[in-house]
């Protein structure tokens, strides 16, 4: 009996399926994969060795849905780039990010998007030593602005205010996706700015 021209199973197939259960409910299981993909379990340990491979194979395959970032520029247009691609990856699959966050970063295509990042945050003078520090704090801002993009169109309840200004300031702010976008770039711009600063009291 001749085989098939395209495998039944590889690991983007296993990843797809993963993702597609954790966007609906934000968890899986082995056995709800290999039901998905209508094989057995056993299967699934063909290709990867357990579910925390899997989670870091979603990782990658995350970040694969878009082409990668722009870094030819100067640093701040590289890094916004970066950031940008980070966040919208992860803004596209919400309940995944609980998961991520919960493993070590081994995947080799997100590995390298952290390269890129330590490389244009050390070629604006950041310095070795502070470079992982400052990353995080990217983390930090990329994922909140990830999660916040999921978040419901009326983030805050005026109705539950206690001063005039703050019922002023959420009328004022809209919603959706388009205050979440105004915020993040303000949020940019705000960080690229310190890091400049930074960047030059550490050249100084």
């Amino acid at each position: 009996m001749a085989r098939p021209a395209t495998p039944k199973l590889s690991v983007d197939k296993i990843a797809a399926a993963a993702l597609a259960l954790v966007d609906a409910r934000g968890e899986f299981t082995i056995g709800e994969v290999a039901t998905a993909l209508s094989v057995r379990p056993s299967s699934i340990y063909n290709h990867l060795s357990g579910k925390t491979e899997i989670i870091e194979a979603m990782r990658a395959l995350i970040f694969s849905e878009d082409p990668p970032a722009d870094v030819s520029g100067d640093w701040p247009g590289a890094l916004r780039a970066l950031l940008l691609r980070y966040r919208d990856a992860f803004a596209r699959h919400p309940r995944l990010i609980p998961m991520l966050t919960a493993h070590t970063v081994s995947s080799p295509e997100v590995v390298h998007m952290y390269d890129d990042i330590a490389t244009v945050l050390h070629s604006a003078g950041i310095p070795t030593g502070q470079l992982l520090d400052v990353i995080t704090v990217l983390d930090s801002f990329v994922i909140g602005s990830a999660l916040d993009i999921a978040a419901p169109d009326q983030v805050w309840d005026p109705g539950q205010a206690r001063t005039p200004v703050l019922v002023a300031a959420i009328e004022a702010a809209g919603q959706g996706r388009v205050r979440a976008d105004r915020a993040f770039e303000l949020g940019l711009g705000l960080i690229l700015g310190a890091l400049t600063t930074f960047a030059a009291q550490g050249r100084g």
